[in-house]
């Protein structure tokens, strides 16, 4: 088995090989003057089973469609090398929330990525708390792995709420079924019942509307939960609602913490106690430099990232390691 990190996340990437009680595997990545750029791996492939990671989130220097581009040559240069199988992990999928048309000639972006993947020999693409399930899923003709941190949050939810009574609540309808799944494994987890609530929210050409709001929150901890946080409007607007109607506290999670321009908004507010996202992207860990008001919390995700492949590489299950039902 051979594991490679491209720059970006190569941080990441250390964890996973710490994980697999390994090292990551050299390559090397020139950028030329012109834009133009070149990756290899240092070593042998031939009739490897390789994983590639990288995380397409956007980082200062770097662009997604850079970071996708060089993925994808990389894949395509470990096949044309001889690899017997490469596999991507990519923690955060880029494009991942386009999945259908809303509006009149709308792209399905989704899938144009899952062709890029395939066209260039990917065997298999693993990605971490995709925005929509079931359109990952749908889009890939190649062999999909979908990971979750659900279990990863458990512990601190729990922590967080102390002896209040815990409601999970939904930004948008939307994420309902997301929240629904963390609902479920944390009352597997502890033993607690808990309740569940959710706010409407419409949007088109960039205004948001909506003014349902469903559950009790009274005196409750509750914990807002998304899959990624980027300006954080969306988070800010349930936990605002949230407060008014008598949260005793309220917390963020998200696996994916984008934290993009505008984001300061969020950090500032006393309506959040507490942001609970993952490292699957290094935005969320600079944060925690950036901003020491914000009150995050970055909970390492490498290892079971790094559990994942060791079942992938040996055969084990993955089912198991999620904690799906048979």
């Amino acid at each position: 088995m051979k594991l490679f990190a491209l720059k970006g996340s190569e941080i990441l990437g250390a964890s996973v090989a710490r994980a697999l009680w390994t090292e990551l595997d050299p390559c090397e990545e020139r950028d030329f003057e012109d834009g133009e750029h070149k990756a290899r791996p240092m070593v042998s492939v031939r009739g490897e089973d390789v994983y590639v990671l990288h995380s397409l989130a956007e980082s200062p220097g770097s662009s997604v469609n850079d970071k996708l581009c060089k993925l994808l040559f990389f894949i395509a240069t470990c096949r044309d090398n001889g690899a017997s199988r490469v596999t991507a992990l990519v923690p955060y999928l880029a494009y991942a929330r386009k999945d259908r048309q809303t509006k009149a000639r709308d792209p399905i972006t989704t899938r144009y990525i899952a062709q890029l993947f395939e066209a260039v020999g990917t065997g298999r693409v693993v990605g971490l708390e995709v925005h929509n399930f079931a359109a990952f899923q749908n889009a890939f003709r190649c062999e999909t792995v979908h990971l979750d941190a659900r279990r990863l949050f458990c512990p601190e939810i729990r922590s967080l709420a102390d002896s209040l009574p815990v409601v999970f609540f939904s930004p948008d309808g939307g994420g309902m079924k997301r929240v629904q799944l963390l609902k479920e494994a944390f009352e597997a987890d502890t033993g607690l019942t808990t309740s569940f609530g959710f706010m409407e929210k419409r949007r088109s050409r960039g205004v948001v509307s909506g003014d349902l709001f469903a559950g009790d929150v009274k005196g409750a901890a509750v914990f807002i939960v998304d899959d990624m946080i980027n300006t954080g409007g969306t988070i800010l607007r349930a936990a605002e609602a949230c407060r008014d109607r008598g949260a005793e506290s309220v917390h963020a999670v998200a696996t994916h913490g984008l934290f993009g321009a505008g984001v300061e908004q969020l950090f500032e507010s006393l309506a959040l106690d507490r942001i609970l996202v993952t490292d699957s992207v290094a935005a969320a860990s600079e944060a925690v430099m950036n901003f020491p008001q914000a009150r995050i919390d970055v909970l390492p995700v490498g290892p079971l990232i790094g559990e994942a492949v060791r079942r992938l590489h040996t055969h084990g299950s993955i089912g198991d390691l999620l904690g799906m039902e048979d």
